[in-house]
């Protein structure tokens, strides 16, 4: 997530990258799936993180209490569910660390 640069992410479970990449489990998040890989489009064509801010639907805000501790972040999914990432650094700059999807209610 360097300026000028596209936002990389990665995967901090195998759960979630399968997901991604296969589809496998989807059956899991009943009725966000779609909408999962519509927010990782938009991660993909992002250039920085104000662009993810940017996008208000997307709701890409900063956690509190625990989660906000680790530094998560969550974009919604829908009213329900929520896709929590943490901004991570590397040698290569900033990206996007995807976590897990939740039920946040």
């Amino acid at each position: 997530m360097t300026e000028g640069n596209v936002v990389r992410f990665k995967f901090k479970t195998k759960k979630i990258e399968l997901l991604y990449t296969e589809e496998k489990n989807a059956h899991k998040y009943p009725d966000v799936v779609d909408k999962f890989f519509d927010i990782m489009s938009v991660i993909e064509a992002a250039e920085s993180e104000q662009d993810l801010y940017a996008l208000k639907g997307l709701r890409f805000e900063k956690l509190s209490g625990i989660r906000g501790k680790e530094r998560q972040r969550s974009l919604r999914l829908n009213n329900q569910w929520r896709l929590i990432v943490v901004i991570e650094k590397d040698d290569q700059g900033k990206y996007i660390l995807i976590i897990d999807i939740v039920d946040y209610h």
